[in-house]
């Protein structure tokens, strides 16, 4: 015998072949099957509250005095600030803008602290876990886009008086 390798090689090529019940199956296992995208959780609604309904008409309301007030001024601090302009510090004339301008200014802040205690109301309900409050969210978005025409107004006069 010659070469005693090549007979022990089938002896050793028979341990090579096994059923295949040793190796791991091929098929996708559980932790490869689950669904690895975000969890969609449902919009949660508000339900009505009466009080903070009560609470946001009397601020809205109260806003919209304020802005018939602010266009009322508005109109009479421009014709102050055009009787002003160009004449020097100081006067009779630059003085009344002035504080036509003051008092413009003092309205303008009125809506903005309206804005404001909307805000913090909303930020209680944040802070308390309750959900969005759609009304009062569109007050606030509805009473700051005005506090900030108003803001634009007052600075646009500011700026005329001082050309």
């Amino acid at each position: 015998m010659r070469h005693p390798a090549l007979l022990a090689l089938p002896l050793a090529l028979s341990a090579c072949s096994t059923t295949g019940d040793g190796y791991p199956s091929l098929l996708p296992r559980p932790i490869e099957s689950r669904d690895a995208g975000e969890v969609i959780r449902p919009d949660v609604i508000a339900t009505p509250d009466a009080a903070l309904d009560s609470r946001i008409s009397e601020r809205v309301a109260a806003a919209e005095k304020i802005a018939t007030r602010f266009r009322a001024l508005a109109l009479e601090t421009e014709s102050r600030v055009a009787v002003a302009r160009g004449v020097a510090p100081g006067t009779d004339s630059w003085l009344a803008a002035q504080v036509a301008l003051a008092d413009l200014n003092r309205a303008r802040g009125e809506t903005v602290e309206i804005v404001t205690a909307l805000e913090e109301t909303a930020a209680e309900r944040i802070k308390a876990g309750t959900p969005p409050y759609p009304a009062l969210d569109a007050a606030i978005a509805t009473l700051s886009t005005a506090a900030a025409e108003q803001a634009q107004k007052v600075q646009a006069l500011e700026d005329a008086l001082t050309s």
